[in-house]
């Protein structure tokens, strides 16, 4: 199953929700094959992937955007080539 994880502020801020709907947007288009995980920009699953700004957008440990919102298109592009198609 490939991860969208999505790096944030607690609570979230109002970018931070805007990638993650967008997140749940491209995830719904790959339905079981896709999960979204909202992850606290402090925590641990942060370290890895040097998170200075937020939101922070990682597609299967590939970064695929930092401190700005991913459109759904770019990352339904970006999990139908780790799918194969």
């Amino acid at each position: 199953m490939i991860q969208i994880k999505v790096f944030g502020t607690t609570p979230p801020c109002a970018n931070c929700k805007r990638a993650e709907k967008q997140a749940q947007k491209a995830a719904a288009q790959f339905p079981e094959q896709v999960e979204v995980l909202h992850l606290d920009a402090l925590g641990p699953e942060a370290d890895p992937y040097g998170l200075i700004t937020t939101p922070l957008v990682v597609v299967d440990d590939e970064i695929v955007g930092r401190g700005k919102i991913v459109p759904a298109k770019k990352l339904a592009a970006v999990i139908k080539q780790k799918i194969g198609g």
